[in-house]
């Protein structure tokens, strides 16, 4: 069940093996999600060494490691051109569809499964197992059951619940003893503290003090009015947790109306989720101006600037303006922005405290899901046998990419085998009761 890549894969397998094969969706349409993401361009995958390319599960790699040696980056790009599908390499080492476009590919591949025999159910909700085994699906046209002599389970995490994703499937898995780690946001945005809690060990203080309540959100009505929406270009992000693991990067973000956004903070953002549920705050701090050094910025800063305003005096001397001057009047106000030594510190490492992840539906992906101890090593649920998982309901997490897409096509193959050996080893298996 469904029809995302982690599915789509998995059906494929199955039908390749001569399975007969249907794939129920609750959208009207097949790999919703999927198009969503190819929208400014399909990430396909990513070209760097397979060493490399493991370390971006953290913790999970160990699990995924057989999926992601038998279908890593290059059996992607084979993949995809096997459907008629030219790839090629971006200067980020990102890998994309020639055309940069997800409806060709999957179009090519729909054709390809509809060859093999898969069947579609789409408008087919699932709503759990009845009483006696059998799958239910909310349909346009009442309730339909289904029985099934294997069932590979692909259904995504929790974001973007319009589109088909919204971890309804947690609690019927729970209540068949499945262990199920709690959904959270991935790679997605914060809100950050209030500029009035200001300075460090205040803002420390300012938290102690909200255990159990809700602290003050947001930029200024002037920043947010002003500048949500605009980019922090040419910045670095550096941020370490109270655990001591260090994430330095330079890259680009988003203001939004109430905090921060895009794939520098995306890359961050597990640290950040964690540390905020363990210590309610995350500090990271942003240089500004990467390419100048803290003693430079220092002279510039204190360079004489004669009759022009400050703005104007930056601007010329460093470059600074937009976004990236609104943010030094939002930190240090008016009075420190005319500290020369508290605005050069701030233009090198301007300390950003985020308080809270935005929804989880709201994130581009969820961390959280089945965990592995509850799963064989060919994916099938231990406590229910024949039922297999697949995809991003599995409890890992990796940043954008392309590892995203390729775990989920990866364990979609790797529980389509693990369904079409377990039938072959069972030709007379009934279907698969909970």
């Amino acid at each position: 069940m469904g029809a995302g890549p982690a599915g789509l894969m998995a059906a494929e397998t199955l039908a390749r093996q001569g399975m007969s094969v249907h794939v129920f969706d609750a959208m009207p349409s097949v790999g919703r999600k999927f198009l969503l993401a190819g929208k400014g361009g399909l990430n396909l995958t990513h070209s760097e060494p397979s060493e490399a390319f493991a370390t971006r599960f953290g913790d999970r790699q160990l699990h995924l490691d057989a999926a992601l040696r038998q279908f890593g980056s290059e059996q992607v790009r084979a993949w995809a051109q096997g459907l008629g599908v030219d790839t090629f390499i971006g200067t980020s080492g990102r890998v994309f569809p020639a055309d940069m476009k997800a409806a060709p590919l999957l179009r090519a591949w729909l054709q390809r499964l509809r060859g093999l025999g898969v069947q579609f159910h789409m408008r087919h909700r699932w709503t759990g197992w009845s009483d006696s085994g059998q799958l239910q699906f909310s349909t346009p046209v009442g309730t339909a059951v289904v029985r099934a002599r294997a069932l590979v389970l692909a259904l995504g995490g929790a974001s973007w619940a319009r589109l088909g994703s919204d971890g309804a499937w947690v609690p019927w898995l729970t209540a068949r003893g499945v262990g199920i780690a709690a959904l959270r946001p991935s790679n997605c945005g914060f809100d950050v503290l209030h500029h009035s809690v200001a300075g460090t060990e205040t803002r420390r203080e300012f938290l102690r003090e909200l255990i159990g309540q809700n602290p003050v959100i947001g930029w200024t009505p002037h920043f947010s009015d002003r500048f949500a929406g605009q980019p922090f270009k040419s910045v670095a992000l550096s941020f370490t947790d109270s655990a001591g693991r260090h994430f330095s990067r330079r890259g680009e973000f988003v203001a939004t109306a109430t905090g921060v956004e895009g794939s520098l903070i995306y890359a961050v953002s597990a640290l950040l989720r964690d540390e905020i549920q363990a210590h309610r705050s995350a500090t990271l701090y942003l240089d500004l101006l990467p390419d100048h050094s803290p003693e430079r910025v220092l002279a510039e800063v204190r360079h004489p600037r004669g009759a022009r305003t400050l703005s104007s005096h930056l601007k010329s001397r460093l470059g600074l303006d937009g976004i990236k001057m609104g943010i030094l009047y939002e930190s240090l106000g008016k009075e420190g922005v005319n500290d020369p030594l508290a605005l050069a510190a701030a233009i090198k490492a301007l300390a950003l405290t985020v308080v809270a992840a935005r929804p989880i539906d709201e994130a581009i992906s969820t961390a959280g899901g089945v965990e592995f101890a509850s799963l064989d090593e060919h994916l099938m649920l231990r406590a229910v046998p024949g039922v297999f998982c697949a995809g991003e309901m599995l409890d890992w997490e990796a940043p954008t990419g392309g590892y995203l897409m390729t775990a989920s096509l990866s364990t979609g193959l790797c529980a389509g085998q693990g369904a079409a050996q377990w039938l072959a080893a069972q030709p007379t298996a009934q279907p698969v009761l909970p």
